[in-house]
């Protein structure tokens, strides 16, 4: 059976604080390195041995994959990265508090900047420093393709063509593949995946540094998805990131 593992980054500093991070370049903090390690554990303990893996340009990410690696003996297997699986980008609410923003806006609001599929938050200014079109990273990225807000929707719009075209297409070479990235871009596989509609993706958190599992059968179908892990924990572990919106 082949398997595709999506697992998003361990917690970030800014996940701590409970901001909005988006394509913010935070690093993981020590209970996201923790995570990150007890993830390789637990995919090491259950026989994963993955023929690659694919993450974003973020940090966070990166820093986890190459965590779970290390605790597989794997950190030679090919990595690819791609500015297509980064974060939702947040827009103008990059660094703000999720509780306080809630507090100003109020919960159905930030619910809706944080979770619908079609609304985007107030975009980064052009001569923002925080747009991307100034970060190295991206020099390669066509400038129109750089957003300065997302909705989901859009998220998804570019994140499924790489996970078309290149992801789900590995899995002619390899049995297990591992990809480490964020909860919007995940949330936007998952959604494809499930064939969950537009407005119950909304309701959808994926916890961190959590294994989830797809596998696949001839035709590459999806047959089966499941996290790997006690399911009393991870429900209470997706209630917290959905908690964190509310004031």
């Amino acid at each position: 059976m082949k398997k595709i593992v999506l697992l998003r980054h361990g917690e970030s500093e800014w996940n701590r604080e409970n901001r909005f991070t988006g394509w913010t370049d935070v690093d993981l903090s020590e209970k996201g390195v923790a995570e990150a390690a007890r993830a390789g554990e637990t995919l090491l303990r259950e026989g994963f041995r993955f023929g690659c893996a694919y993450t974003s340009f973020l940090k966070r990410a990166v820093r986890t994959l190459d965590i779970v690696l290390d605790r597989m003996n794997e950190d030679w297997i090919p990595v690819t990265k791609s500015w297509r699986l980064n974060e939702k980008h947040y827009g103008m609410l990059q660094g703000l508090n999720k509780r306080e923003t809630a507090e100003k806006y109020g919960d159905e609001q930030v619910h809706v900047w944080r979770r619908s599929y079609d609304v985007a938050p107030e975009p980064l200014a052009a001569d923002d420093p925080r747009n991307p079109r100034f970060d190295p990273r991206y020099a390669g990225v066509p400038a129109a393709e750089l957003p300065a807000t997302e909705s989901l929707r859009d998220t998804v719009a570019r994140t499924m063509p790489y996970w078309q075209c290149e992801i789900l297409p590995s899995l002619a070479r390899y049995d297990q593949v591992l990809v480490v990235a964020h909860g919007n871009s995940l949330r936007g596989i998952v959604k494809h995946l499930k064939g969950i509609s537009d407005e119950a993706i909304s309701e959808f958190n994926l916890p961190t540094a959590t294994p989830y599992v797809f596998e696949f059968g001839e035709g590459l179908n999806c047959v089966k998805d499941y996290f790997l892990g006690d399911p009393d924990e991870i429900a209470r572990l997706m209630q917290a990131v959905a908690d964190q919106g509310r004031a």
